[in-house]
Formats: structure tokens, C-alpha cells, sequence
């Protein structure tokens, strides 16, 4: 269902992406107009996209009783929670299943696992099948609950619960989204200096991290990079705590970065209220930002989003299990089977520069350049 799904959601204008990747490497390059770095030599843009989507064909869901369960944040977090929220909301669409069939639960910050693990058996023992937990947070319950439910198919945003054949792997190759922002990052940046704001400092957000700085340092090698995590790992306020994010960007602003980008979930309305009072930019994440609502007040400061596409993701895994044949959904959600991305809405991206990311993300795809998940 890839090429259904990409194109439908598309319509949402919900998409994601993070990365990151050694130094093509051929020299340097003036900087851009009003640019403050030398570049590396660009690869050249491909003359169509590599990626690739196969059509899919529509399957009857009126039967189907589906269930969702957020991570912190729910639904209107601009962000990750919303981009599930789209994928559910096609899927119902798409499949026809009636809105009296459907449920929507969300997680409080730092609950205890057993509300995690009572919310999930809620769904199940309702009838709703299939039913998907967006986020790791939802990893030591499934390993309890699922197995008490065998019948009933999960999906798993970010995370994989080994032994249980219930439980689908949802799971992106984040880096490489992340590594686009980096370029993105270099080529608006007039001090050569740009910021990375992370939620919270667990792996999940280092890999954003990570694809940042390697695309930003394969577009310009002698860039200077400054980050901030919201809070430390255990502590999972960080996504959504606006007035942090705010204080975080402005302390990363106050060094001297003039292109700041969050991975850090509802906390990144904040860093755009910081960016927009402080006159220099951002790049948005998971979501195309610029079309977020909540984010409306600052959208003209946000010059791009890396798109990590847990809407496909999520419609897919629900389409699949209507047709029982979740075998076909890929094993990552990358660049290359277009769990990945970026959006460039607002109009702030020139044509050269768009050239640029392309020919970068299809050295991705091909393997030339491989992005790494951890500095």
C-alpha cells in the first residue's frame, strides 16, 4: 500500500525525516549568497527520485474496530503524536471504518507503566484489533500485554519486542532524515554556526542529533555545531515542555547559532517562539511545521522540516493487518521506501539548494553515503 498511503498523506502534509553521513568529500565551494561556511563540492541531483513506491489496492475496514494509543502529548503536539494521528485518521477514511469503532488514549508525562500497560489491555479487551502504541515508551508493556492478547495484532512506533510475534517493529532510519536538516542547516546559516535541541537525551534523539551534525559537517566541514537537551533520559518532560524548549533555544541562540533544530516533540513550539523573538531561523522536525497550527504564530521562521513519516507508517501497518499481511511492510522506514523525507513549504528553499538536498539524498539511498546513528 506505499503508493496509496505516500499519496494520500501526503495530502496532510505530515512528514518527518532525520539523518546522518560521512563528507562526500570534492573540494569546497564559496558560500551562498549571504552564507557563512565553504562548502564541500555538492553531488550532483539525480534527474528523477530514486525512491520507490508500489500501488496498493484498497481493503474493506467497515468490520474492523481500530485503536491508537499516544505517547506524551496526544493528539495537537505539532509533532510526532499528530503524525500518527493523520495516519489513523486515512486509515479510517481510506478503509471505511465507522468512527464508533475507533479510539483514541493518550499517556500522561512520566505515568507509571502500569497505566501504559492498563491502557493497552483497555483497547484489546474492548475488541480493537488492530491497535498501535506510537513510541518506545509503550516497549516493556507490550512484552506484558501482548502475549495476554495473541490474537491481537500490534504496532510499535520506534521500537521492537523481541520474541513477540503479535508485535509489528515500526521503526525509522531517523539519522538520515536528521542529515538533510544538517545540510539544510549549513546552507542558511550566515555564521556558519547552527544549534540541534534535543527532548530528551536518550538514543532515539541522539540518532537525530547524530544525522544533524554529519549532514551539516558534509555540507560544510568547518561549521560549528552547539546542542541542548531539555532533560536528561528518565525525565520525559522534555517533549513537552514549550517554556524549556524556549529557554533551550535561546541559550544555544545567545552562542551564537543562527539556524536551530528541535527534536524535541510538543517542547519544540518553544524553540520556534525563541527563534522568531531572536530574528534568525529554524528547521522543523517529524512534521512539515510550517502547516502546523500550533505552530502558526512562528511558522515564517521555520525555512524547512525533516519529515520522519510516522502517518505511513502508521496507515500502512493498519492496512496490512486488514489484510493480514503485514510480512510486506519494510523492515525500516527509510529514505529510500519513503519513511523518510523533507518538506520545504513556506517557500524559503531556492532551486539550487533544493538541487543540493536531492543529490545528497539520493547518494543516501544508493549507499555512497552512509549515514551513522551515533556520533
Amino acid at each position: 500500500m506505499r503508493g496509496t498511503a505516500v499519496a494520500a498523506i501526503a495530502l496532510t502534509s505530515l512528514m518527518v525525516v532525520s539523518a546522518c553521513a560521512k563528507d562526500s568529500g570534492g573540494g569546497t565551494q564559496p558560500a551562498a549568497s549571504g552564507g557563512g561556511c565553504e562548502f564541500s563540492t555538492p553531488p550532483t541531483a539525480p534527474a528523477t527520485s530514486s525512491t520507490t513506491a508500489a500501488s496498493g489496492d484498497k481493503v474493506d475496514g467497515s468490520a474492523l474496530k481500530i485503536g491508537l494509543a499516544y505517547d506524551i502529548g496526544g493528539r495537537g503536539d505539532a509533532s510526532f503524536n499528530d503524525l500518527a494521528a493523520a495516519g489513523f485518521d486515512q486509515a479510517i477514511k481510506d478503509m471505511g471504518v465507522k468512527k464508533e469503532n475507533t479510539r483514541e488514549l493518550s499517556a500522561a508525562p512520566n505515568e507509571d507503566e502500569s497505566a501504559k500497560q492498563t491502557r493497552l489491555r483497555q483497547l484489546a479487551s474492548e475488541g480493537f484489533n488492530p491497535i498501535v502504541g506510537v513510541g518506545f515508551a509503550y516497549t516493556e508493556s507490550l512484552k506484558v500485554v501482548a502475549p495476554e492478547f495473541p490474537n491481537v495484532k500490534f504496532g510499535l512506533v520506534d521500537s521492537a519486542v523481541e520474541g513477540a510475534a503479535n508485535v509489528t517493529p515500526l521503526v525509522f532510519a531517523e539519522h538520515e532524515g536528521a542529515f538533510l536538516a544538517g545540510v539544510v542547516a549549513a546552507y542558511q546559516s550566515k555564521k556558519c554556526h547552527v544549534g540541534f535541541v534535543g527532548g530528551v537525551d536518550i538514543p532515539l534523539i541522539q540518532k537525530f542529533e547524530a544525522g544533524y551534525n554529519q549532514g551539516a559537517k558534509a555540507a560544510a566541514p568547518k561549521v560549528q555545531i552547539d546542542k541542548k537537551y531539555i532533560t536528561p533520559a528518565g525525565d520525559f518532560t522534555g517533549f513537552q515542555d514549550p517554556p524549556k524548549g524556549q529557554e533551550a533555544a535561546k541559550g544555544l541562540i545567545d552562542k551564537g547559532a543562527d539556524v536551530v533544530y528541535p527534536a524535541a516533540g510538543a517542547s519544540g513550539i518553544g524553540v520556534f517562539a525563541a527563534v522568531k523573538q531572536a530574528g534568525v531561523l529554524a528547521i522543523g522536525c517529524d512534521a512539515d511545521q510550517y502547516n502546523q497550527p500550533a505552530v502558526a504564530a512562528n511558522r515564517d521562521v521555520i525555512v524547512a522540516s525533516s519529515l520522519k513519516r510516522v502517518d505511513v507508517a502508521v496507515y500502512d501497518f493498519f492496512h496490512a493487518a486488514a489484510k493480514n499481511d503485514l510480512a510486506s511492510l519494510p523492515k525500516v522506514f527509510d529514505l529510500k521506501s519513503n519513511g523518510m523525507g523533507y518538506a520545504t513549504s513556506g517557500g524559503k528553499i531556492d532551486a539550487k539548494l533544493q538541487g543540493i538536498l536531492e543529490g545528497y539524498k539520493q547518494q543516501i539511498v544508493e549507499g555512497k553515503i552512509k549515514v551513522a546513528d551515533t556520533l
